[in-house]
C-alpha cells in the first residue's frame, strides 16, 4: 500500500520475496526451515534446562552459554516465523513498522551474540592462562556485569541503526529481495541519502563486530601461547579441547557477519545478501547446541547423550501427563 504525497509515493509496506520466488520451492523451503527452527528451539531449550537444573554446570562458561541459548532462540524467532508464514501465503507483505521492528530485534540479538562470543573467549583465556585466579577474575558479579553489558550494548547498537533507518524515506520499489528486513536491502529501496546511515553502520556496527572479534582474537593468541608452553601432548590437547567448540562457532559466525556488514554498499549482491544471513542468523543458532554438546574424551563436560537422557527422563514424562 502506498500514499501519494507531493508527486511522491511513500511506501508504507514491503513485500518480502524470501530465498526463492519459485512456487515449486516454497513447500520445500517451508519444511526445511520449519525443521531447523524446531531443532533450534528444542536444542537451546534443552541446554537452558540442563544448565538450570544441574548444579555442576553453574560455572561462568555455562552461564554465558545459557545466555547464548536465549539469544539464539530470539535470533531465529525474529525472522523464521514470518518467513514460514510467507512460504504458505500469497500475501508476503510486511508493514513499515513491522519491518523496522523485525530489523531491530534481529540486529539486537546479532550484536548480543557477537559480544557474548567475545566474553566467552575472555572466559577461556582466564581459565587457561590464569587458572589459579580464575574464580577471582570470573566471579559471579563479574559474570553478571559482562552479561548485562553485552545485552545493553547490543540493544543500544540496534536502536541506533533502527532509529536512523526510520528517518529515511522509502518512495521507490517496495519489493525486498530478502527473507527479512535487513539494513543492506532497505538502503537500496530508500530514496533518501543513505551516506550517513552507511557511515554509522560501518562505525557503530563495526565497533561491536570488530571489537568482539578483536577481543576473541587477542584472547586466543594468549591461549595458544599458553598451550604451547604445556610440555605434554596430552596436556595441550586437554587445554585446547576446552575452547574447541567456542572456536568453531566463532569461525562460522564472525566470518559471515563481517563479510555481510563491513563492506561498501556498492559491493552488496542479492545472492550474498540472502545466503549469508541464513548461515549466521539461522544455521549457527541451530548448530550451537550440537557444537557445544558434542562429546569430548578429554573434557568432563556434558554432551549430546546427556541432552537425550534429560529429554527422556524429564521432559517426555511431563508431556505425557
Amino acid at each position: 500500500m502506498n500514499i501519494q504525497m507531493e508527486n511522491r509515493t511513500d511506501v508504507t509496506e514491503f513485500i518480502l520475496l524470501g530465498l526463492s520466488s519459485k512456487n515449486e520451492d516454497q513447500l520445500v523451503l517451508f519444511i526445511l526451515f520449519l525443521l531447523i527452527y524446531i531443532f533450534t528451539l528444542v536444542g537451546n531449550t534443552l541446554i537452558l534446562f540442563i544448565i538450570c537444573t544441574d548444579s555442576r554446570l553453574h560455572t561462568p562458561m555455562y552461564f554465558f552459554l545459557g545466555n547464548l541459548s536465549v539469544v539464539d532462540i530470539g535470533y531465529t524467532t525474529s525472522t523464521v516465523p514470518k518467513m514460514l508464514v510467507n512460504y504458505l501465503s500469497q500475501d508476503k507483505t510486511i508493514s513499515l513498522e513491522g519491518c523496522l521492528s523485525q530489523m531491530y530485534f534481529f540486529i539486537s540479538f546479532g550484536g548480543i551474540e557477537c559480544l557474548l562470543l567475545g566474553v566467552m573467549a575472555y572466559d577461556r583465556y582466564a581459565a587457561i592462562c590464569h587458572p589459579l585466579y580464575y574464580t577471582v577474575l570470573m566471579n559471579p558479579k563479574v559474570c553478571a556485569q559482562l552479561a548485562v553489558a553485552s545485552w545493553a550494548l547490543g540493544l543500544v547498537n540496534s536502536a541506533v541503526h533502527t532509529g536512523l533507518m526510520s528517518a529515511l524515506s522509502f518512495c521507490r520499489d517496495n519489493v525486498i529481495q530478502h527473507f527479512f528486513c535487513d539494513i543492506p536491502p532497505l538502503f537500496k529501496l530508500s530514496c533518501s541519502d543513505t551516506w550517513a546511515n552507511q557511515i554509522v553502520t560501518f562505525v557503530v556496527g563495526g565497533s561491536v563486530i570488530i571489537g568482539s572479534f578483536l577481543m576473541t582474537l587477542v584472547s586466543y593468541v594468549y591461549i595458544v601461547l599458553a598451550i604451547l608452553r604445556i610440555r605434554t601432548k596430552e596436556g595441550r590437547l586437554k587445554a585446547f579441547s576446552t575452547c574447541a567448540s567456542h572456536l568453531a562457532v566463532v569461525n562460522i559466525y564472525f566470518g559471515t557477519i563481517i563479510f555481510t556488514y563491513i563492506r561498501p554498499n556498492s559491493n552488496y549482491s542479492q545472492e550474498q545478501d540472502r545466503a549469508l544471513p541464513v548461515l549466521y542468523g539461522i544455521l549457527t543458532p541451530m548448530l550451537n547446541p550440537i557444537i557445544y554438546s558434542l562429546r569430548n574424551k578429554d573434557s568432563p563436560d556434558w554432551n549430546l547423550r546427556t541432552l537425550c537422557y534429560v529429554a527422556w527422563t524429564h521432559i517426555l514424562p511431563m508431556t505425557s501427563n
